[in-house]
């Protein structure tokens, strides 16, 4: 288990969306969906090219084989992004366990798909009563949107209260 200290998430009232993104919300010009296509989006994440200072990727064939397994149990969740053709241009994949929600990872083909992916995730949490997400590390695009790092021991209350409620959001 990667647990990293300090945290890194991204709380509900932290969204920070910008002018230009609610701009491309506003456009549609993406469409979403939520667990359609759960593999693609995985294997999108292993082959991004836009990860500054990484080589290689730690989504190996194990852990795709693995969380696609979880995804079919119902513990892991993906969120498509498509472009006016119906192509798959950006997504974002995580765990969810009750009420904790995590992001894995995110990709992109064009530019600002994981932006929309991660704030329409962010929305429809929202209504679920989820008020923020894990996202274990602090990237550029997660602090852009708000996000922060907390002390691991407030991190762990945070999830023990999510992990209470049981009932599946998707």
């Amino acid at each position: 288990w990667f647990s990293p200290d300090p945290r890194g998430v991204l709380f509900f009232e932290d969204l920070n969306i910008s002018r230009s993104l609610k701009k491309i919300l506003k456009k549609d010009h993406f469409s979403i969906r939520f667990n359609h296509q759960f593999k693609s989006v995985i294997e999108a994440c292993a082959k991004a090219k836009n990860r500054k200072g990484q080589n290689s990727t730690w989504i190996t064939k194990e852990i795709i084989k693995a969380y696609t397994k979880f995804h079919e149990k119902g513990h892991a969740y993906s969120i498509e992004v498509y472009n006016q053709s119906d192509e798959l241009v950006g997504g974002i994949y995580g765990v969810i366990l009750g009420h904790y929600v995590s992001g894995e990872s995110m990709f992109y083909i064009e530019s600002n798909a994981s932006k929309v992916a991660l704030v329409k995730l962010m929305e429809f949490l929202h209504e679920k009563g989820i008020q923020w997400i894990d996202t274990q590390m602090v990237t550029p695009i997660v602090k852009n949107l708000g996000g922060k790092e907390i002390e691991r021991i407030q991190f762990i209350e945070l999830l023990k209260k999510s992990l209470k409620n049981k009932n599946s959001i998707f």
